[in-house]
C-alpha cells in the first residue's frame, strides 16, 4: 500500500478510535457507512474501495500507532467483523501468524506446470496453484485431499460476509471424510486469526458432519512455503503443526537428504 493511501487510511481509522475510546476501553464498534462522515470532516478524499481500508489494516499493514499505544502490554487492537457493514477494533492477545525463521525446511520435487508457472496472475493465484499441483495439502496433513472451490463466499451468524480461499475435501484410510478450508498468503499479507476463526464457523455451517481441519499457506519466498494447521481452543486459536516445503528441481534433492527425511522426526 502506498503512502499516500496508508495516510488517508491511517486517519480515517484513527479518527473513528479516537472518538470513542476512553481509558480502560476494550472494544470500540463502527460501521464502514461512517467513512464517508468521518473522511468529510477531515476534509480528505474518500477511498474508493471502502472495503480496502479495512483489509490493509487486517492483513498488510499495522494500525496507527495513536491504536497501538492504547494497548495493554501483552495485547494488540485487531479489527474483527461484528455483521454486515459492521465491525469493532478489540483487544487481543495475538492476532497474525508468523513463519518461524528456524524450522527445517523439506524440499518437494517441483511438479507445477511450467505453463501454469508463467502465466499465475499474484502471489495468492500462485501460491493456490502450487499447492494444488504439488499436493502440498495432501503432504501435510496425511490425507487424500481434493480441491472443491474456489473463494467460496458465505454469510456466517452474525451477519458477515466472509470469502475463503479454497476448499479442500479429504479423505483418510479409513474412510472419513475432512473439510480443509484453505487461506492462502502472498510474502507480504499476513495470515489473521480471524479468518482462521471464520473459517471454522463456516465449516460448522456448510459442512456439519465433516471434520474441520484448518489451514494456511504463505510464501516464504518464491518456491519456499509455510503450511500451518490450526484447532480453535478456549483461549483462541492455537498452531497445532506448521512445516516449510521448498520447491526444486528433481536434481536439487540429494540421496544424503531423502535418508535425512527418513530418520526425521515429525
Amino acid at each position: 500500500m502506498e503512502n499516500k493511501e496508508a495516510n488517508r487510511y491511517s486517519r480515517i481509522l484513527e479518527a473513528i478510535f479516537i472518538k470513542r475510546f476512553k481509558k480502560g476501553t476494550t472494544e470500540i464498534e463502527f460501521e464502514r457507512a461512517e467513512f464517508s462522515q468521518v473522511a468529510d470532516e477531515l476534509g480528505i478524499v474518500l477511498p474508493k474501495n471502502l472495503g480496502d481500508v479495512l483489509y490493509s489494516f487486517r492483513y498488510r499493514t499495522n494500525l496507527p500507532k495513536s491504536i497501538t499505544s492504547k494497548a495493554p502490554k501483552g495485547y494488540e487492537w485487531i479489527i474483527r467483523p461484528a455483521g454486515k457493514g459492521k465491525y469493532k477494533l478489540v483487544i487481543a492477545k495475538q492476532s497474525n501468524i508468523i513463519p518461524s525463521t528456524i524450522l527445517a525446511e523439506t524440499k518437494i520435487p517441483d511438479a507445477t506446470p511450467g505453463i501454469i508457472a508463467k502465466y499465475s496472475m499474484n502471489d495468492e493465484q500462485s501460491l493456490l496453484a502450487k499447492l494444488r499441483y504439488n499436493r502440498l495439502i495432501d503432504i501435510f496433513t496425511g490425507l487424500t485431499c481434493y480441491s472443491l472451490q474456489n473463494h467460496l463466499r458465505t454469510t456466517l451468524s452474525d451477519g458477515s460476509q466472509v470469502e475463503t480461499d479454497e476448499i479442500y475435501i479429504g479423505l483418510d484410510k479409513r474412510g472419513a471424510h475432512y473439510i480443509l478450508p484453505v487461506q492462502a498468503k502472498g510474502g507480504k499479507d499476513k495470515i489473521g486469526v480471524i479468518q482462521i476463526e471464520q473459517d471454522f464457523e463456516m465449516c460448522t455451517i456448510k459442512f456439519p458432519g465433516l471434520v474441520c481441519r484448518l489451514i494456511a499457506a504463505q510464501f516464504i519466498d518464491k518456491n519456499l512455503i509455510a503450511l500451518f494447521e490450526f484447532e480453535p481452543s478456549k483461549d483462541g486459536i492455537k498452531v497445532t503443526s506448521e512445516k516449510h516445503y521448498r520447491l526444486v528441481k528433481p536434481d536439487e534433492l540429494s540421496p544424503e537428504e531423502l535418508k535425512n527425511y527418513l530418520v526425521r522426526q515429525d
